[in-house]
């Protein structure tokens, strides 16, 4: 059992492997699971003439669990998934945006760290510590941000050795240092020219796929610590 490399795709064919009371488990599977502050996916499932929804994955070690609505595929049924993909494209692009301001933040406000995040579709907000910021300040991260975007810049996935990363980034504006030593191979996602983070997840190819900032606001979340929450235009 395993995922599906690509965050572009939006339908696969995949064996049903497990089959339990709420769940079940594929041979291999594109839905993201729930993780990293990003929802999971949702989709549907259609065999023999039956279809049904899949209203939220979930990893477990190395299980990754389909949570069903309606009648489960036997264990052995070849089923074609369709990823909810409005869904699935908006985390991209709110997920990409997140790394976007969060190296906004690091660079320009004392080396401010992302302490937290979560990201939805239609919004997703940021926690920093130590950070205190004025509507100023906001103004100023959405024109960065804004000019950004602009420059078309290329986002690569791909993995690389622990060791290796640790050489070439400040391990602080990534939080490196936060990671668990034992996890001596990285998935990064890397903004050309702009931000290198490990990050589990899923994310656009280019930063002309993201739209500008709409909204943002502020709040107060306990001491050193203001969250930034942001929605993308239409």
């Amino acid at each position: 059992m395993g995922n599906i490399e690509g965050n572009y795709i939006k339908e696969f064919d995949a064996i049903v492997i497990k089959n339990k009371k709420d769940y079940i488990c594929l041979d291999k599977t594109a839905f993201y699971p729930l993780g990293g502050g990003q929802p999971s996916d949702i989709g549907v499932l259609e065999w023999n003439d039956k279809k049904s929804e899949v209203k939220e994955v979930i990893k477990k070690g190395d299980t990754i669990k389909h949570i069903i609505k309606g009648e489960l595929p036997s264990v052995g049924t070849k089923v074609h998934a369709t990823l909810d993909w409005h869904r699935r494209y908006s985390h991209m692009k709110m997920h990409t945006a997140q790394h976007i301001i969060s190296g906004i933040v690091f660079d320009e406000y004392n080396k401010a760290r992302t302490v937290g995040n979560q990201i939805h579709a239609d919004y997703s907000r940021v926690d920093f510590n130590p950070a205190s910021f004025t509507e100023k300040d906001l103004e100023d991260i959405v024109n960065k941000f804004n000019k950004i975007i602009e420059q078309n810049l290329p986002v690569k996935i791909y993995e690389e050795e622990r060791e290796i990363l640790e050489k070439r980034v400040d391990q602080q504006r990534c939080n490196l240092d936060l990671l668990p030593k034992f996890i001596t191979k990285l998935r990064i996602v890397e903004i050309q020219g702009f931000d290198i983070c490990p990050c589990a997840g899923t994310h656009v190819k280019n930063t002309n796929e993201i739209t500008k900032i709409d909204k943002t606001k502020k709040e107060r979340k306990g001491k050193d610590t203001d969250r930034i929450i942001y929605s993308l235009s239409k």
